[in-house]
């Protein structure tokens, strides 16, 4: 395992683990996914928006950090801004006084959930895009400019590479306003990134996640890989939304409780971050349905965690041993791998006190949730492949469900056309 190292800021955005998506705007109100920049400014007319009731719901449910589309492909702002007359500023909704993204950043201060932005380099409306490539990166890096000053500390600024076949981008402009004003935000996708995109739109990982990596997706049509000039630390987020889209449609239900379940083991559990997409409607609010299933499933990941049994570790080379002080049983396994000196385990087996060897598997990370019925033992020997790997945790929990963690879908297996991607 390389020897490449984390930034404070990406330990701290990777032990957050879990956040909200809130994609909103004129799409919404269209039942779109893509708008095409064409649609009237009085379109957005959020009757009842209630950002607070967004923010309070993700802390509820466990959210470190929300994410807002303050403006996707259709170039519309959900905050008054200089660059464009495309905005919020335009409509009727509130008087032209509103400005959505102040109030998703206020609600994230006083719940105690840290803020981040979406912002499409694409843009739909705007007509120098991909026409006159330096007057578009001027408007682009001065809408940057613009959600880093005016709404406090950022924690991510969400780059998505829809479309952006078309377009140069100064990526060492936009790069130097986050620099100046956001150092300690992580910077997805595109520009200089400091977390990456898993490669799929499921919210799932795959074993291993490596966090040190010498490529990344970038989300575009093709789903293209990028090679890196130097191997560098790029944890990977999942991305997926409740629902099958990603803007709210009152035809569409919420995934099922297990489906949402085995998000959660296969992102969160594999040591990936999770962003799940929870859609406002076109009033404003968060639809009730959404909001029900995500407690079911947040209540029942509290049920099935809620008695740890800790364990005392000692270490002799790659061998580390969990001793829990007497013999337990269980079906959860929850193992943190230390990362500071950077991600160094491999792969590794768990043994218990008999010899038998329970789990084989890949990487740990940040951390690695482990499901299989009827364990028992007083000791687990973790068997480590890597250079000089250090465990931090090994925890242990009786959840009383046998649960696999599969999920019951099929993954697309070619690309997603324009009509369901972000």
């Amino acid at each position: 395992m390389s020897s490449v190292v984390p930034t404070p800021e990406q330990l701290r955005w990777q032990r957050d683990r879990f956040g909200l998506f809130f994609h909103f705007g004129p799409n919404t109100a269209l039942d779109l996914e893509w708008g095409d920049g064409t649609a009237g400014v009085d379109v957005f007319n959020p009757a009842k928006l209630d950002a607070d009731g967004w923010v309070r719901t993700a802390a509820e449910l466990g959210a470190r950090y929300v994410v807002l589309t303050a403006k996707h492909h259709d170039g519309f702002c959900l905050w008054p801004t200089a660059t464009t007359n495309y905005s919020v500023a335009s409509s009727t909704w509130r008087d032209g006084t509103g400005d959505v993204v102040r109030e998703v950043a206020d609600a994230c201060a006083r719940h105690g959930v840290r803020f981040g932005v979406y912002l499409s380099p694409w843009d739909r409306h705007e007509p120098t895009w991909g026409t006159e490539p330096d007057a578009y990166n001027r408007i682009f890096t001065g809408q940057l400019r613009e959600l880093c000053t005016k709404y406090g500390e950022l924690c991510e600024i969400w780059f998505d590479g829809a479309g952006s076949e078309h377009q140069a981008y100064d990526w060492d402009a936009a790069m130097a306003v986050i620099d100046e004003l956001q150092p300690g935000a992580m910077v997805f996708n595109m520009g200089r990134p400091t977390i990456r995109w898993v490669g799929n739109e499921d919210g799932v990982a795959a074993d291993p996640v490596e966090y040190v990596v010498s490529s990344t997706h970038v989300s575009n049509y093709t789903d293209a890989t990028d090679s890196l000039t130097t191997s560098q630390y790029l944890p990977p987020e999942c991305d997926v939304s409740v629902r099958p889209g990603w803007f709210w449609h009152a035809n569409e239900d919420p995934k099922s409780v297990d489906h949402l379940l085995a998000v959660f083991y296969r992102s969160i559990g594999l040591g990936a971050n999770l962003l799940l997409n929870v859609p406002p409607t076109a009033d404003g609010e968060l639809d009730a349905r959404d909001v029900a299933r995500l407690l079911t499933v947040r209540r029942e990941m509290e049920k099935r965690f809620a008695t740890p049994i800790p364990s005392d570790l000692s270490s002799t080379g790659t061998t580390v041993v969990a001793d829990f002080g007497r013999e337990i049983s269980f079906d959860h396994l929850v193992i943190e791998e230390e990362l500071d000196e950077g991600q160094r385990v491999q792969q590794h087996v768990v043994i218990d006190d008999d010899g038998t060897e329970l789990i084989t598997a890949g990487t740990i990370g940040m951390q690695r949730i482990h499901v299989r019925a009827g364990m028992r033992t007083r000791r687990l020997h973790l068997r480590l492949t890597g250079d000089a790997p250090r465990i931090r945790v090994v925890t242990a929990f009786a959840a009383g469900t046998d649960w696999t963690g599969e999920i019951e879908y099929t993954a697309p297996t070619e690309p997603l056309d324009s009509t369901e991607r972000m």
